[in-house]
């Protein structure tokens, strides 16, 4: 499968390398071109400086070609552009795009070239990690249409947290909890 991989930040690197150990034909395109010099000699995937929201370098990274394009980039109207491109200018037929900001996840879908939204979760992870002390977070289910996953926290005997009630626990906006476990027992709270 040929892939361009918009974007060569942690998501975006980490991306193209598990594709290109698949076997895939990968291109990660960046517009740092020190970034990318710092993976020019152990990155097993084609490389393209420049602007991914410029045509002429989508076409010369092989978008024309590509079977997949994924913008992983760190800025949503980037994203958008880049996804708007390849799907209405270069026919890529698989589009698949980061949504940094959830209030965005709106507007990564078919109408922006968008097949599928992948929504940055690991920020919110970071926060409610910190703000529970509890490095035993992991997330169950993402709903990247909806903007939402669904993650399990444990709070340990030593976390700042245990023992306080949840209205006091300061939770990063937009967080729900929606079970509670103690001693083996779910209970949803108020």
């Amino acid at each position: 499968m040929r892939v361009v991989v918009a974007g060569a930040g942690r998501l975006g690197s980490q991306t193209a390398r598990a594709l290109a150990a698949a076997h895939n034909d990968v291109t990660l395109v960046d517009i740092d071109d020190d970034r990318l010099a710092a993976l020019a000699d152990r990155f097993p995937a084609r490389l393209v400086a420049g602007d991914a929201g410029d045509p002429a370098l989508l076409e010369r990274a092989g978008a024309y070609t590509a079977d997949l394009l994924i913008a992983t980039t760190g800025n949503d109207d980037d994203n958008l552009v880049i996804s708007l491109l390849a799907k209405r200018r270069f026919a890529v037929p698989r589009v698949a795009a980061r949504v940094n900001d959830t209030e965005n996840t709106w507007l990564f879908d078919h109408r922006w070239g968008v097949d599928t939204a992948v929504p940055t979760a690991a920020p919110l992870i970071s926060l409610i990690e910190e703000a529970t002390e509890a490095a035993d977070t992991v997330a169950l289910l993402r709903l990247s249409r909806a903007g939402v996953t669904v993650i399990e926290t444990a709070i340990t005997a030593h976390s700042r947290t245990a023992g306080r009630p949840l209205a006091e626990v300061r939770l990063p906006s937009g967080t729900v909890v929606a079970t509670v476990v103690r001693g083996g027992r779910p209970t949803v709270p108020d």
